[in-house]
């Protein structure tokens, strides 16, 4: 149910615990720099992890599938969330995203159903497609002005979002982008958008 890494990895590399359902907690120590794709795909319950702040990559589908994973703060060593890496995180509640995140994968937190809250840092220029979607609890969200891009089906099935604001940096809608946004009470679409 816990398991320590030892300080002389380096590296996680790819399913190396995809799938251990029974286990709950793991200590990365700070030798490690990446976190490769599958890691931890399907450790379901998995309820918590720290990142040390030497990690600069974590992978595709690091975490996808850890159904009792509540909470993640990620080191500002990583430029990039890579695609898939927390989809079907039902139970995460709470996610820091750090400035220095300059793009958001597809579907990073597709089906992150208890996600009510998360803060887009400035730093992040595009934001990829069905990267929100199925996040049910998403309630409201600021789309920075830095973020020139926003892929299809991004908020779709957002159920509870009531607000969101985008700015003018867009200059296109993609498609199916608010689909089943049903609380959808006030939306901002600038006039950059053709």
């Amino acid at each position: 149910t816990q398991i320590s890494i030892p300080s002389s990895v380096t590296s996680i590399e790819r399913n190396v615990f995809s799938g251990c359902s029974s286990l709950k907690q793991i200590s990365i120590p700070s030798s490690v720099i990446s976190i490769e794709n599958y890691a931890f795909s399907r450790c379901s319950s998995l309820e918590q992890i720290s990142f040390p702040s030497s990690i600069q990559k974590i992978g595709e589908s690091a975490f996808s599938g850890c159904s009792r994973l509540k909470q993640i703060s990620i080191p500002s060593s990583v430029t990039s969330i890579e695609r898939n890496t927390f989809s079907g995180c039902s139970s995460l509640k709470q996610i820091s995203i750090p400035s220095s995140v300059t793009s958001i994968g597809n579907n990073v937190f597709n089906g992150c159903s208890s996600l009510k809250q998360i803060s887009i840092p400035s730093s992040v220029k595009s934001i990829n497609d069905y990267a929100f979607a199925g996040c049910s609890s998403l309630i409201e969200l600021t789309i920075p002005s830095t973020v020139s891009s926003i892929g299809g089906k991004t908020f779709r099935g957002c159920s509870s979002l009531v607000k969101i604001t985008i700015h003018s940096s867009i200059t296109t809608i993609n498609d199916s982008l608010f689909n089943g946004c049903s609380s959808l009470k006030q939306i901002k679409i600038p006039s950059s958008v053709t």
